[in-house]
């Protein structure tokens, strides 16, 4: 099984998800936002899947901080670019595992995806 987890190291989710995805013995490969940099066709993937809304993290700092002007309107488009220029703003983790991409962590939710 190949699992690959994209976010932040220093995300508390990131963390609860890495601790679990070890204490599961699920072997995972870790790519860092903001050290390894995202593809925009990667992102578009997963705009695909989830949908852009379910992707940008609005409740996030990164994302409050932005000025209103750069809130207003958002669409698939805009929210695409500014997920592009600071990733910090997608939810974490994403992770690619066989039978698709998710966002978020659930310790119930993984439980069943990942049961050997």
């Amino acid at each position: 099984m190949t699992v690959t987890m994209y976010g932040i190291p220093n995300c508390d989710t990131v963390k609860k998800a890495r601790r679990w995805l070890d204490a599961a013995g699920v072997p995972y490969r870790f790519h860092d936002f903001r050290k390894d940099g995202l593809d925009p066709e990667k992102l578009q993937g997963w705009i695909d899947a989830l949908g852009w809304d379910k992707l940008l993290n609005k409740s996030g700092t990164t994302f409050r901080k932005l000025p209103d002007a750069d809130k207003a309107g958002l669409d698939a488009a805009k929210a695409k670019a500014l997920m592009l220029g600071q990733p910090a703003m997608i939810r974490r983790p994403v992770v690619e595992a066989p039978g698709g991409v998710s966002v978020g962590f659930s310790a119930d939710d993984w439980s069943a995806r990942f049961a050997a």
